[in-house]
């Protein structure tokens, strides 16, 4: 179980980052910053603004996609152990099998 330190850190920093999302005052919004021309750092920060409610779920609902990652892992690995998939409908038909 989380300790209450944990828990209230955790809500200090959802609150601080709704704050400045809602309030369009976000770091990444910076003058000094959207001025320079660092492609990357740009490409981030549209990432985060765009996203940033679903960020923020994290910490209001305490849910990752950890299962999502798991079952496409498998897939991966049920692939590669046949070295590819030459027939996608039977290589559907398998997997519907195995983890259905």
């Amino acid at each position: 179980m989380y300790t209450g330190e944990y828990v209230n850190a955790l809500e200090t920093s959802r609150t601080a980052i709704q704050t400045k999302a809602d309030g369009s005052t976000a770091l990444f919004e910076n003058r000094q910053v959207a001025n320079r021309s660092i492609k990357s750092f740009s490409t981030i920060s549209r990432t985060i603004m765009n996203h940033y409610q679903t960020i923020l779920n994290d910490f209001d609902n305490k849910s990752t996609n950890a299962s999502a990652e798991s079952f496409n892992a498998k897939i991966k690995a049920f692939r590669s152990r046949f070295r590819g998939v030459r027939n996608i409908e039977f290589f559907l038909f398998r997997l519907t099998n195995i983890y259905a």
